[in-house]
């Protein structure tokens, strides 16, 4: 019923107080925004609360979207400004919380392919330290990298949802993969 229409159209629908419209713009951004969440969080649980808590905060503001940026946009920078919240609010945590993960991190990062127990043994300890990596870079620099890299937004697409000059974006992205190269290329294993 609603597969045909814009974002645009979804949110002007909703406005209009069809609760099915909203519906659809969650199931059609839902999988996007955890990922998001994810991807800046590191954590699960922590990703699907902040992916659920977007997207109740859009419908709350929903009235208030004016247009102004695409919805896709919108709903991203929620999800940033969600995951600052939860990261501003948590207490500093031991890199260790990433061993609790391994087996989250290989299902969701690592396609299963037909390999040696040491090609698999050596993707985790890779996948570990990229992981790592990227959660040891500042909130700023890592939300760019996830989007970019993970989500593969346009710059432009950045840009909008941060509410930064594309250059920043440009800059910001930059400086975080020097970073990461940095860290991995200090690291007794090939990560690249």
């Amino acid at each position: 019923m609603f597969g045909d229409l814009t974002d645009e159209q979804l949110v002007t629908a909703a406005v209009g107080d069809d609760p099915d419209a909203f519906g659809a713009l969650v199931k059609r951004w839902e999988r996007k925004i955890f990922a998001l969440c994810f991807g800046m969080l590191g954590r699960e649980d922590e990703a699907k609360d902040a992916a659920q808590e977007t997207f109740v905060s859009a419908y709350r503001n929903i009235k208030n979207f004016r247009g102004d940026a695409k919805v896709s946009s919108w709903l991203h920078r929620i999800a940033v400004n969600q995951c600052l919240t939860i990261k501003r609010r948590q207490k500093a945590r031991p890199e260790e919380f990433l061993d609790e993960e391994t087996n989250e991190a290989e299902r969701v990062f690592i396609a299963p392919a037909k390999s040696s127990p040491a090609n698999t043994a050596e993707k985790a300890e890779r996948l570990f330290h990229v992981r790592n990596a990227v959660t040891s870079l500042p909130p700023e620099l890592r939300q760019v990298v996830v989007m970019k890299e993970f989500e593969e937004m346009t710059f432009q697409e950045i840009s909008e949802t941060l509410e930064v000059p594309l250059s920043t974006v440009k800059s910001r992205l930059y400086t975080a993969l020097k970073q990461l190269r940095a860290k991995l290329d200090r690291l007794p294993i090939e990560v690249a």
